[in-house]
């Protein structure tokens, strides 16, 4: 009697780690499987904000090239009327 309990629980725990071991490599697979997709939506998600900020960039760079022209021409402005404000109370002597 304890031979044949002892081949059958043998046999029990051999089928359950078959099992274990099967089901190991399944859970490897899906794993694999869901890191592979996770990398190549980030790989995506990466492409795409890289273009935005790009793209955005781009525009600031343009806007502070407009403000900065617009500034030198207020800048030259202000001085020139300066410049001939003190002129006039100069040549008032």
């Amino acid at each position: 009697m304890d031979l044949t309990f002892s081949t059958e629980l043998r046999s029990l725990r051999e089928q359950q780690i078959a099992r274990w071991a099967d089901s190991d490599a399944k859970w490897e697979r899906r794993l694999a499987e869901l890191d592979t997709k996770w990398e190549r939506r980030l790989a995506e998600l990466d492409i795409k904000w890289t273009e935005r900020w790009t793209a955005v960039d781009a525009k600031f760079e343009r806007h502070l090239e407009r403000l900065k022209s617009e500034l030198l021409r207020w800048m030259f402005g202000f001085w020139v009327s300066t410049l001939i404000g003190l002129g006039a109370l100069f040549l008032r002597r």
